[in-house]
């Protein structure tokens, strides 16, 4: 992801890359499309969720 993101001049952007996997999102650096990730540690289970929040898409 910071290789990618570097790339493109949106370094600053590497760890929303996780969730944001449409070419526009990374081109732009916004969330376009809601993304959802969920994992487990031996103590927690955890959500991630993004959704937009750019005025063009809420």
């Amino acid at each position: 992801f910071e290789k990618e993101a570097a790339e493109l001049g949106k370094g600053s952007f590497k760890y929303a890359w996780v969730l944001d996997k449409l070419k526009a999102e990374r081109e732009r650096g916004i969330t376009i499309d809601i993304a959802l990730w969920k994992f487990e540690t031996p103590k927690y289970m955890v959500t991630v969720i993004d959704a937009p929040g750019h005025r063009d898409f809420i």
